[in-house]
This record gives structure tokens, sequence and C-alpha cells, in this order.
């Protein structure tokens, strides 16, 4: 300590000398600026305060020719200090005096650098060379030049002085550099000296009782709390430590416990969490490796949990997680075993682990107990404030060590079981098998391949006629969105749209198809004698949840030019489950603008005739599952006359999908539907070939 502190202040020291001689130089360089200023322009000053008087006085004696005046005038001008020459010239530049008895420079004309400038002025002037400072100024008579003065002084002479004055200064404050030097010698040799005692006394008060702290942190470290031989008399602060330490100690033991339970508890359920359930499966599986026996991990998730979050509030979904949890709890203890662990993995996913002690229990067979019966339990609503909130769960069972050997590979398994369950419907429980693993392969692959199949041309929109019923006449088409891959060929919409869906990017593929279609429909010629064809695109319920959608399909008809009117907008009912209120608002400003809106797959949904009272639409399409059926269900056909009848008499449209045969065709006719669509009706196709099909009314064959 003490060599690095004499290292530091001598490096302090220098680096003050160095920077005290910059200083000094500084100083010396700026004095000597200043003072040749100050004196230049003093000197300045003081010349032409002395001509210009002088240039008056000379005014008679120069016109009379008066030498003798000149001479008595510029004699006393040449005692003044630091004058070298004093000239009187006429008008021609000749001398007339320099001041002198004998004036041997009379009648001259005056040759040196400084006099063309001198006899041009017309005014006080004053010119510098190296040496001399020459100071002239005309005589004038009225506005007659009779001639002029010069008085020049001596530069040199002045910059001795000035010299000697700097030099006396660098003098002085060389003695005062010296002086402070003495005075830092002095201050660093009394560091020193403090530097040495006060190193001696921490070394003997301070330094040995904090290496007998470390000591017991270092038991501390090691998990003895209890054990700490830490005792002190002393009482000033570092005896209160040491004493503090040793209760510390006591009291980190009791903390501990306490701390471990909430870095493994979770803070909302209080059940294990995340971190306690990783270590008790790595602790399980390196107990079980190589025994024989198995071990079932329950990977759950709640179904539809965001839309309690976005409907409801997050303080009804903590509400439900809580309900949830203990549901889940309940039905663990009561089918799980003795080794079952229940955790939240984190949101709304919970995990499970069941073991069985005797390896004669098929673990198996309670995993399929406990999924089914969780999907029951959490299929029941729940009673929340008043009202009843319908959930589900999807659970994905992974086992071991059937399907994985590790814990990341038994949770990843498990996950992708999970997922499955999901795909399958939800509120499910699917046990993992190597061809999930291919469905997820190709579904992150579709979801990769897909970004950018709008621009590599691989996405197209193809249009499926609309039929009226009444004259079998095409009114419009349905854009429809087809994707042809290199490599895949033909990708089922339903696939590649769920996916989209999944994803978000139905948010960037929507407005592109409505741009397209709406492109479209503005080239469609007039059907005859009526107006154009209207073409119908379908609306993702992300897009509906947008407040954007409004302002994305005003670009797409300012961009097409197209008619607001011969656009509908389709949108299925549980797209607007969650919250009706901002559905209806963004509806609303959709038919503002003179856009039509269609309610697709109507009598799917929760509660169809509930939002033909709450949400504004101009027309409902009967979902092709009671189409399919109207010739040989009762009940279906029952609800599509009933969905006929009620549109009918709420004056909007009704359309049907999905019609395959004539006698469908003829039934729904009868009833009174107004407009029909179907594979059978006519094939989806292209732009050109609808407009084809526009212009040759036989070209819809409907089957027999």
């Amino acid at each position: 300590m003490l060599l690095g502190a004499l290292v530091v202040f001598m490096a302090l020291t220098g680096l003050v000398l160095q920077r005290q001689a910059e200083t000094q130089h500084e100083v010396e360089r700026v004095s000597h600026s200043a003072m040749q200023e100050v004196a230049d322009e003093n000197l300045q000053q003081r010349g032409e305060n002395m001509v210009e008087p002088l240039a008056e006085l000379l005014v008679n004696p120069l016109y009379y020719h008066d030498l003798d005046s000149m001479g008595v005038l510029l004699q006393g001008a040449l005692k003044q200090r630091w004058i070298r020459y004093v000239y009187v010239f006429d008008a021609q530049g000749r001398v007339l005096h320099d001041g002198s008895e004998s004036i041997p420079a009379y009648g001259l004309p005056m040759d040196d650098p400084l006099a063309p400038a001198a006899l041009a002025a017309t005014a006080l002037r004053t010119q510098f060379s190296d040496s001399i400072m020459d100071v002239s100024a005309p005589i004038m008579i009225g506005r007659e030049r009779l001639g002029g003065v010069r008085i020049g002084y001596d530069l040199g002479a002045m910059r001795v002085l000035q010299e000697r004055a700097t030099h006396q200064l660098g003098v002085r404050l060389k003695v005062l550099a010296e002086r402070q030097m003495l005075w830092l010698l002095v201050l660093g040799v009394a560091l020193m000296a403090m530097g040495a005692a006060v190193l001696w006394t921490i070394q003997r008060w301070l330094v040995m009782p904090i290496r007998n702290l470390a000591d017991a942190a270092r038991k501390i470290e090691s998990g003895h709390y209890d054990v700490l031989p830490l005792d002190s008399k002393r009482n000033d602060e570092l005896g209160e430590l040491i004493r503090a330490f040793r209760n510390m100690g006591r009291s980190v033991a009791r903390h501990d416990r306490d701390i471990r339970k909430m870095a493994y508890t979770d803070a909302l359920t209080g059940q294990a969490n995340r971190l306690a359930f990783r270590e008790a499966l790595d602790e399980r599986l390196l107990r079980l490796s190589g025994s024989g026996r198995q071990l079932a991990l329950l990977f759950a998730d709640i179904d539809d949990f965001k839309r309690v979050n976005d409907t409801l509030g997050h303080d009804v979904g903590d509400e439900v997680l809580l309900e949830v949890s203990r549901r889940i709890r309940d039905v663990v203890q009561r089918l799980g075993g003795p080794g079952a662990m229940l955790a939240r993995f984190g949101g709304d996913e919970f995990v499970i682990l069941v073991e069985a002690a005797d390896p004669r229990v098929n673990v198996r067979e309670i995993a399929t107990t406990l999924g089914e019966s969780l999907v029951e339990e959490l299929g029941a609503p729940l009673a929340l404030r008043e009202r009843e909130v319908f959930l589900g769960i999807s659970i994905g069972i992974s086992m071991y060590p059937d399907d994985a050997l590790t814990a990341a590979m038994l949770m990843k398994n498990g996950d992708i079981a999970m997922y499955q369950a999901k795909l399958a419907g939800k509120n499910c429980a699917r046990y993992y098998d190597n061809v999930m693993n291919s469905a997820v392969e190709r579904h992150v692959r579709l979801e990769t391949e897909l970004r950018g199949a709008w621009e590599r041309g691989e996405l197209s929109v193809v249009y499926q006629p609309v039929i009226r019923v009444a004259d079998d006449a095409v009114v419009g088409a349905e854009a429809l969105l087809r994707w042809h891959h290199p490599e895949l060929g033909e990708v089922p919409p339903a696939v590649f749209i769920d996916v989209a869906e999944k994803t978000g990017l139905i948010e960037l593929l929507g407005p592109k198809v409505m741009t397209a279609a709406c492109r479209d429909a503005a080239r469609w010629p007039p059907l005859d004698g009526g107006p154009p064809p209207f073409v119908t695109v379908n609306v993702s319920a992300r897009e509906l949840r947008s407040s954007d959608l409004p302002r994305s399909v005003a670009r797409s008809l300012d961009y097409s030019g197209l008619d607001p009117g011969r656009l509908l907008v389709e949108l299925t009912e549980t797209a607007m489950i969650g919250d009706e209120a901002h559905a209806g608002r963004v509806l609303q400003q959709l038919r503002a603008t003179g856009v039509q809106v269609w309610l697709d797959d109507f009598g799917t949904g929760f509660s169809g005739l509930s939002h033909l009272r709450r949400v504004p639409v101009d027309g409902v399409k009967i979902d092709r599952s009671f189409v399919a059926d109207i010739l040989h269900d009762p009940d279906d056909l029952a609800l599509t006359t009933a969905i006929i009848a009620m549109a009918r008499s709420l004056g909007i449209t009704v359309i049907a999908e999905g019609v395959e045969n004539r006698a469908q065709y003829q039934l729904l006719r009868d009833r009174g539907c107004d407009l029909a669509q179907g594979f059978s009706l006519a094939n989806p196709m292209s732009s050109d070939e609808f407009v084809a099909l526009c212009n040759d009314a036989a070209a819809v064959h409907l089957p027999g």
C-alpha cells in the first residue's frame, strides 16, 4: 500500500510539475503577446495624438515655406521617446524639413517602403514594418493639400523593454514554482508518514478481525449457520459488527427455510413452481435410471384462458387460475397416488408428475385416468362474480422411458402432445407418439414457407361464383386464397389458413387478399341489364379485433377504385365472441362506408340469434353442415327453414353454401333462399374465367 501510494504520489507530483511548467510557459507567452498588443496600441494612439495636432500647426509654416518655424515644431517632436524620424514634405513628396539644423534631406524625394502610402494618405494613417511604426497625416488648407507630416517610431527599442519585462515575469514565476515544489515535497513526506501509521493501525485493529469474519463467512457459505465461534468485547463499531455477524448467521439459518419456500413456490396458486418442478424431475429421473420403472408427465394448458383476461380482466383471470389450480390439485390428490407432484409451469400451464412406488402398478393407466378426470372436472363451469366461465383443458402426456430419457425431451414431448390435443379440438388429453414430431415439423415448415409465399407468387386469389336462386343468375363471387407450393403442391386452405391464424400471419395476408379482390372486382363488367357482380372477402378474428380494419378496407377501395357497395365482408360468429361491443363498432364503421357485412357459418356459433340482435349484418350464410343433410335430416331441414324465414323477416340476405345437387338447390328455392354457392354449382376460378362465366349465362350447370 505504501509503495503504491508513493508511486501514485510521484506520478501526481510529476503531473502537477509538468502542468505547472506548461502553465508558466503559457502565462509567459500570453503575457508577452498581451504586453506587445497593449504597447502597440498605446504607441499608435500616442503617435496619432501627436501627428494630428502637429499637422494643424504646420499649415502656416508650410504655406509660407517658413523652415525655421517648421524646425522649432519638429525639434520638439524629436525629443519624444522612441521617435526615430520626423519629416515634413510637400505635395510632390519632397522632404522640406527633418527637424535637424542642416536639413540634409531637403528637397529629396522620400524613397522608403512606407513613403508611397504616407504620400497618398488623405487622412491620418498608421503603418507598421518590422522595426518602424509610421504615423502620417496630410497638411491641408481648405481642400488644397500642401503636403504632409510623418513621424517614425522605433519599435525595436520598445521590443527590448517588452522582452525585459517578460524575463522579469518568468523569473518571478520560476521562484513561485520552486516554492510550490518544496511544499509538495514536504506534503509528500507527511502523507507517507501518516500512511505508514494508518497502515499499522488498520493491520492491527481492522485486518485481523475482518479475517476472522471471512472465516465465519466461509462457514456460513458451507451451510454451518449455527457454529460460529465469534465473540468480541470491543465496544467500537467493529465489535458491534462481529456480534451482528454472529447473530446474522443464526438469522440466515432461520430465513433460509423461508427463502427456499418462496423460491420454489408459485406466488399466486401456492403450488410448486417451474424451478421446483425441474429439480424434482431431474432428481426422479436420476433415481429411476436403469430401474425399469415408469414416470408420466402431464402437460396441461387451460383452453381459451386469454379470452378471460381480455374480456373479464386480469383480476378475474387470477381468480380463474386459483380455482383451476384447486380443482387440479383435488383431482391429483385423489387419483395421482402418493408420488404425484403438481406445479404451475407458468401462465395458464400446469404440469403433473405421476410415479408409482410399486413397479407392478401401471403408470400409464393412472395417467390416463387422471387426464380424463381433469378434462371432465375442468369442463364444468366456474362460478365467479355472479357469472359462469366456461373453459376447458388440453393435456399432453409423455412417458419415461418410452418417449424420452431426459427431462428436456420429456417436457418437449409433453408440450407437443398438448399442442396436438389443441388441434384435436381442445378439452381433451393426448399421448405423445413419434408421428406428432412430424406434424410439428410440418407445421413449422409451413409457417416458414408461408411467410414469403405471397412475394414469391405462390399464393393466388380465386373466385367461387354466388348464384341467385330465383333465376340461376351469377351475381357475385367469394374470394378464396389458394397456395401452390413448388414442392408440396396444392396446400389445402384449411391447413395453411389455420397456420396463418395461429401465427398471426393472417394479419399480413388479409389486407393483401382484400386489395387483390377489390382490384379484380373493379374490372368485372356489368351483368346483363344490371350492375357488375359483387365480391365477398373473408375477415379473420384477428383482423376484426384490430381497430385498423376499416382503414385497411378503405385503402383497398381507394387503391382499386371499387364501388364500396360491391364489396361484402364475411366474418364468422366465433370471431365476435369475447368483445361484441368492439366488433359492433368496427362493423358499423364498415357499413357507414357502404360496405356490406355477412355472417359466415351461421348456426354453428354459441348464440347466432343474439348476434343478429346486437351486431349489424346485411346477410347470413347457412353453414354447409346443415345444407348437406337437408334432404335426409328433418332437424337440419327445420333449422335451415327457420334461418331463412328469420332472415327474411329481418330484411337481410340469406345465402346457402355447400349446395351439391339439384334437389338441395330446388328445396332451397322452395324455402325462399336468396343466394347459393357450392362446388357443384361452380368451382373456384380465376378472375378472367369468372368474367367469361358472367358473359355466358348458360355456363352455370346445376347437378342433377
